[in-house]
């Protein structure tokens, strides 16, 4: 990601594997956000990758990295176990808030298709650690309507106009959040936002999102606090 961000290919600890990542954390930066890829994907996937170049170049940094190992990911099974993939996003937060690059920055989830699900689980376990949620053609649903009215992160649910059965996932999801919340409906667009222009728009009420939870809240908090 040529955003002049420090961009460093890291190795996180999960339960003794080493899972591969990328990690771009841009001069005086707002927040770090970690993605969680859906099944069949990894940190490499074409979308999530634009949309942390869009946040890389608002200041905001990226966790890029595969939830599953080469072999787990070839068992299609593995890649709709929620708990194991929210386990393994719980150990790259506890990863990345151990490393220099990301200390004292608030953190935030980026989650996609059953990614979104690990994501919400990971944040209703970190509970005020985490600053924002964003998923993209998400299933918050399968994080389970108890977690989901636990969840105390806001969050934003993104879904294309055009994928009526995620709608209708997402909008039940949503009505189980207790949480400062929004549901953004893109005009047009399918599950993997493919139609010109539809991720661009994605990036942007991500990039948005993460801005108004992540950085301008946190720094609101910090000058509380210096003021206290």
């Amino acid at each position: 990601m040529s955003t002049g961000a420090r961009e460093a290919l890291v190795q996180i600890a999960a339960n003794g594997l080493r899972l591969p990542g990328e990690l771009a954390v841009p001069e005086s930066a707002g927040g770090i956000v970690l993605f969680a890829h859906g099944s069949g994907s990894s940190r490499n996937s074409p979308r999530n990758r634009r949309v942390a170049l869009e946040l890389t170049s608002a200041g905001i940094g990226t966790l890029l990295f595969d939830l599953l190992t080469a072999e787990e990911d070839r068992d299609y099974s593995t890649r709709f176990d929620i708990a194991l993939l929210a386990s393994r996003l719980a150990s790259a937060t506890e990863w990345l808030a151990s490393q220099t690059a990301a200390r004292g920055l608030p953190l935030g989830y980026f989650g996609a298709s059953t990614g979104a699900a690990a994501a919400l689980i990971a944040a209703e376990k970190f509970g005020s650690s985490i600053g924002a949620v964003v998923s993209r053609g998400g299933r918050p649903d399968l994080a389970g309507s108890d977690v989901l009215a636990r969840v105390g992160v806001p969050t934003l649910l993104i879904v294309g106009g055009e994928d009526h059965e995620v709608i209708a996932l997402n909008r039940k999801a949503y009505a189980r959040l207790a949480c400062p919340k929004a549901l953004q409906i893109v005009p047009g667009a399918t599950h993997l936002f493919e139609e010109p222009g539809a991720l661009e728009h994605v990036a942007s009420l991500a990039e948005q999102w993460f801005r108004r939870w992540l950085v301008v809240a946190a720094r609101r908090a910090g000058a509380e606090e210096t003021r206290g």
